[in-house]
This record gives structure tokens, C-alpha cells and sequence, in this order.
């Protein structure tokens, strides 16, 4: 019987810190099964899920806090086969304006139509001719089937209009 582990990563970003974490895993026969990772401001940032033997998740836990270069919190987990089964998977995109908030209003509308956000990666860059700073948003939402999708997408695109900001929503198949 194997565990899932979802862990939490974050340290002072430096050559070595997947090797060093990789290998610690390993090393108590996980597999590293998914993984987000990224620096940001000078620090290395992640989630990682991790299968593991249920006789090695603790000691597995134990080592990762021995690691001096990074917090690693863990979180048992179950496999995603034990999930509720997705009704509906939608993909939303934002370019707008870089402002305090918009997440957050973002967020508002999807918990109002009972959206769950699975996957959020988020970035800013300089508009092209005006070296305004832009943001940008891609998610994949998680629905029940009962979501009136029209009804968001215009609850969205009111949005849009207060944020100046380009959204999409589009129905993801498969």
C-alpha cells in the first residue's frame, strides 16, 4: 500500500536543491509524481506530489526536515483516483493592466459560481509600446455540471470592463 505526499517547498534559490531533495526521496523509494516549481525574488518555490511505500512516509518526512536548505512541509494526501470525478474543466485567461486586487476579484466571481481553481500560474511583464506593466493569469477551473457557464463568462466579462483587461473562458474537452 503506498501513501500520497503532497510537500511544500522553499529556500534561498542555489544550484542543487531538486538533486538534494530528488535524492532524498529516492532514497525512501518515493516517486515524484507531479511538481510545480519556480524561484521567485531569490527564493526556490514549490509543490511536489510524491507516492511512497506507507512504511516509508514517515521516516520520508523525518529526512525531509533534515534538509538545512529547505522548509519542507508534508501533507498527506489522497490519490487522486479517491477525488470526486470533474464535471466540467474550463480554461480562463487574463491580460490586463497590473493592479493591486485583481485576483482577488477574479477569485470572487469563480467562488460566487461555485468554481474550484486546480491549476492558477500567474506572471507580469512590459507592454509592448507603452512599458506599462501588464498582468497575466492562466487557470483551469474545475466545475459542476450545473454551472451556467454563460452566466460567468458574463460575470467575467463585467469584470473585464472595471479591470480593462482582456478574460476568456473557454469549456475544456477531455
Amino acid at each position: 500500500m503506498s501513501r500520497i505526499l503532497v510537500l511544500t517547498l522553499l529556500g534561498d534559490d542555489r544550484p542543487g536543491l531538486v538533486e538534494q531533495l530528488s535524492s532524498v526521496i529516492t532514497a525512501h523509494r518515493g516517486n515524484w509524481l507531479e511538481s510545480s516549481m519556480a524561484q521567485l525574488a531569490g527564493k526556490f518555490a514549490g509543490v511536489l506530489k510524491v507516492s511512497v511505500p506507507a512504511e516509508e512516509a514517515e521516516p520520508l518526512e523525518q529526512a525531509l526536515a533534515q534538509l538545512s536548505a529547505l522548509r519542507v512541509a508534508v501533507e498527506c494526501s489522497m490519490d487522486s483516483a479517491g477525488a470526486a470525478p470533474r464535471h466540467r474543466r474550463l480554461a480562463f485567461s487574463l491580460v490586463g493592466h497590473d493592479r493591486i486586487g485583481i485576483v482577488r476579484e477574479v477569485s470572487q466571481v469563480f467562488t460566487r459560481h461555485g468554481v474550484n481553481v486546480e491549476k492558477l500560474v500567474t506572471h507580469v511583464s512590459s507592454a509592448p509600446m507603452s512599458s506599462e506593466t501588464l498582468f497575466h493569469a492562466e487557470a483551469v477551473l474545475n466545475a459542476d455540471a450545473s454551472v451556467d457557464a454563460a452566466a460567468l463568462k458574463a460575470d467575467l466579462e463585467r469584470l473585464s470592463n472595471d479591470l480593462i483587461a482582456d478574460i476568456n473562458l473557454d469549456e475544456l474537452v477531455g
